[in-house]
């Protein structure tokens, strides 16, 4: 007898009243009236997530039918931010159960503040991620997020003292509800042992195969998560695995009194999806990252090859059922993984399945910095994965093979573009592998992609002509308008109707109303607004409170030298210094409060250095009366997606201050752009691109540009010199040289100052000058407030390039092929 197909339940106050009260009796085990606000929470989640369900399973079983191509996206990292609020604008249920709870005498208000948001990313990698798969499902296109179910993520930040202090971020302890467990499709992960050769049958010859024998595996378990398209009933899925133990338990052993060895393997086994990005400095750290990469990307390719293909599939058409999509270097183990299943376990000859890999992946680079281009030490490589060793050996033998018959025997061409390196130890290079197997490699934007090609992998460019291309990144107009700044989303849709949160470029229809005096100040008043909403966040989380005269001027993003928070530190010194030496009035000044947002690696010495300097200087001005209403510093610890969504509509000025051609593209600048505030940055990422859609009288440019930095490494870069040919700078450094930032204790901070006068290697006190006096101008056109106001509006007009949406329709025309469901 055929079962009845899943339904959603009605979708109606009344139909949600009833479901929420069926999900807190049955789900809750518990009354309204004896219920917690989390069993409140967790039931209207549950609630919301079975309006979802039938569309869902629908979308799966049509897939699986049509085994049309889809993407599968392997990621290390998918910052989601919390999701009630996502999946209710989704699926336009947010007028409906805010009535419904209101029945119910409660408030979704109280309910959204239960969430707590899933700690599965670091920065703009993770939120890429999470705006991709978000597009896709808006966009129909069938895919797969695969990443892994970290059960403490990225630490959660605490400030000791102005010092960051790393805690478990302990994200799980009250369940999740959006996440549906499959422990019956496990998948086996295996690890270290030897490989061994053996001889069968093939047309009547006998033929040499090789074999893993691992020495030991755990068991990778997948947590479903529904991803919804922005109202067009598609819902994709984001998979997460959990590792645990294949054998978890040893009874005699705990009969016996051995309590701790009973549960050793265990302990050892799910300690792989314990948290995001172990500390890497040890060499246990290195294998901990390499088995989590591993272990993420085997499972996910196994569960595609298990559970997504028909049965009987030929697997010499898989490039055009799938492309998987190495979000960096993390997931590149794929690729000989790939290569180990088709050729070991399937069968298949070197060639054919070599052909076939080349087919089935595409590598988006991240970065331009050298030390993150990820390698791993032979030796560790062959003791985790001996197989995996060999067939990357394999594979570069061959490439280098049709090198040498391509240049000839050009030794140095040879060694640069080996996938093995040689020195300074002998090791792996995850991006020379993943360009070799790519169908293609993409930058995330313009300038990137070039810098990627000409500086970082242009032997690779020249030797495999229309392989690279460009997609720029993007984020999601939905969480980040529509859901992050509601009033700013209702101007819009008051201004051109509602279609523009699914095409983006419309937004250029604001231009004519940036000459209207009215809509500037409908525009300046959601502004003012959302600094309230701010103030009154910022209060209630970590004391803080804003002065509503102030020029919010935000930095918020991943602490790391080359983003060049020391920068921004130096124009506050500046600033300070100024007003108490009586160099400047106070009242000549324009008032700013600066708002910092950064976690720093844990292993990040000088990274957490510039955190402690920042609370200290913040200390310092935040309690002298000389300065008190013009100068402010706030640093809320733990930032993250749920804070971003409030500060990136209240920002004023946006600061992206990288060295030219150091960060890849941001997205951060894409966010605060698009709600409003105005840039000061340098040509570095998709600043160029955003400075040339908005129009250089709306932006503040600054700095030197890819060149003239390559020119000043080339001269001999001084930046001592500096230092001595800027009376400012040398002011601003030599007080925090001189203690006033640390109690008179000259030694707290002189490693950032050493480092700043003799290394510098991004160029901090080059730009110094030239950053200075773009501020000056910042405060020149923020005191002409009307023009502030239309400059804004253009932003938000010209921005709409920078929609998910259209990265996604970019890969699918440049790279994936993908045609969105029917």
């Amino acid at each position: 007898m055929a079962l009845a197909p899943v339904t959603a339940p009605p979708a109606s106050v009344d139909g949600f009243v009833k479901q929420f009260l069926e999900n807190l009796n049955l789900e809750r085990g518990v009354m309204l009236s004896s219920s917690s606000a989390n069993d409140q929470y967790m039931a209207l989640a549950n609630t919301v997530r079975d309006y979802l369900i039938a569309r869902w399973l629908e979308d799966q079983r049509r897939q699986k039918v049509a085994q049309a191509k889809g993407v599968c996206y392997l990621s290390a990292e998918y910052l989601l931010g919390r999701q009630l609020d996502n999946n209710l604008l989704a699926t336009r249920l947010t007028e409906i159960a805010t009535d419904a709870l209101a029945q119910c005498g409660i408030d979704l208000d109280e309910l959204r503040q239960q969430e707590v948001e899933p700690g599965l990313g670091n920065g703009g990698l993770g939120r890429l991620a999470a705006c991709f798969i978000d597009s896709l499902a808006t966009l129909s296109v069938p895919s797969i997020g695969y990443g892994i179910r970290y059960e403490y993520g990225i630490f959660r930040q605490t400030f000791e003292n102005g010092e960051q202090i790393e805690q478990p971020d302990a994200w799980l302890t009250l369940g999740s509800p959006w996440e549906f467990p499959h422990p019956e499709n496990a998948q086996t992960v295996s690890f270290g042992g030897h490989t061994e050769t053996y001889e069968v049958d093939h047309e009547g010859e006998k033929v040499t195969r090789s074999r893993w024998i691992p020495s030991w595996n755990v068991q990778a378990v997948p947590y479903n998560y529904m991803v919804p398209g922005y109202h067009n009933g598609r819902v994709n899925t984001l998979r997460l695995w959990r590792s645990v133990a294949t054998n978890s338990f040893d009874l005699s052993g705990f009969n016996s009194g051995d309590y701790e060895e009973a549960v050793r393997a265990q302990t050892y086994a799910e300690t792989i999806s314990k948290v995001l990005y172990p500390e890497d400095s040890t060499p246990q750290g290195k294998e901990l990252r390499l088995q989590q990469q591993y272990f993420f990307v085997a499972a996910s390719i196994g569960d595609f090859l298990d559970h997504m293909l028909a049965p009987g599939y030929d697997l010499t058409n898989l490039p055009n059922r799938v492309i998987f999509q190495l979000n960096d270097t993390h997931p590149v183990i794929a690729v000989p993984e790939l290569m180990r299943v088709l050729v070991d376990e399937k069968g298949m000859e070197w060639d054919a399945a070599w052909a076939i890999t080349q087919q089935c992946f595409a590598y988006t680079c991240h970065t331009l910095l050298p030390e993150a281009l990820e390698v791993w030490s032979v030796d560790l490589l062959g003791r985790l994965l001996p197989r995996h060793l060999e067939i990357i050996y394999r594979i570069n033998d061959e490439f280098l093979l049709a090198v040498r018959k391509r240049f000839g025997d050009d030794e140095m061409r040879i060694r640069n573009m080996s996938i093995i390196s040689e020195h300074p130890n002998r090791s792996v290079r995850m991006a020379y592998l993943a360009t070799v197997a790519g169908a293609k490699v993409n930058g995330v934007a313009e300038l990137h992609s070039q810098l990627l090609r000409e500086r970082v992998l242009p032997d690779f460019d020249e030797f495999y002509p229309g392989k690279f291309t460009n997609v720029t990144n993007g984020v999601t107009p939905r969480r980040f308008i529509r859901l992050a700044n509601p009033g700013l989303a209702n101007l819009i849709t008051e201004a051109l109707g509602a279609g523009w949160t699914v095409d983006l470029e419309r937004l250029r229809g604001l231009e004519a109303f940036a000459e209207d005096p009215e809509f500037r100040a409908q525009f300046a008043e959601v502004k003012a607004a959302n600094k309230r909403v701010l103030s009154e966040v910022l209060l209630a989380r970590d004391g803080f409170e804003l002065s509503e005269d102030h020029l919010l001027d935000v930095m918020v993003k991943r602490l790391h030298e080359y983003k060049r928070q020391m920068l921004k530190v130096l124009h506050i010194v500046t600033s300070y210094e100024s007003i108490v030496s009586g160099r400047v009035k106070a009242s000549d000044m324009q008032a700013r409060t600066f708002i910092f947002g950064a976690k720093a690696a844990p292993g990040y010495a000088m990274a957490k250095r510039i955190i402690h300097l920042i609370n200290a200087v913040g200390s310092v001005v935040n309690n002298d009366p000389r300065v008190e209403g013009k100068l402010k510093v706030i640093f809320p610890p733990n930032y993250n997606v749920t804070l971003a969504e409030r500060v990136v509509p209240a920002a004023d000025l946006s600061e992206q201050i990288s060295l030219a051609g150091k960060e890849a593209s941001g997205t951060g600048n894409m966010k605060f752009a698009l709600n409003g505030a105005l840039t000061i940055g340098t040509d570095d990422g998709a600043n160029v691109e955003i400075r040339q859609l908005v129009g250089d009288d709306n932006f503040f440019l600054f700095g030197m540009a890819e060149p003239e930095v390559e020119a000043l490494w080339a001269k001999g870069y001084k930046p001592a010199e500096f230092y001595q040919a800027d009376e400012s700078l040398r002011r601003a450094l030599d007080l925090i040289a001189s203690g006033a930032f640390s109690g008179g204790d000259r030694s707290v901070f002189e490693p950032i100052v050493s480092n700043l006068l003799y290394d510098d290697r991004f160029m901090v006190l080059a730009d110094y000058a030239t950053y200075i006096e773009a501020q000056a101008k910042v405060d020149l056109a923020y005191a002409d407030q009307d023009a502030w106001t239309k400059a804004a509006i253009l932003n938000v007009a010209r921005s709409g390039f920078f929609s998910s949406d259209r990265s996604i329709r970019d890969y699918i025309e440049r790279i994936w092929h993908t045609p969105p469901a029917l």
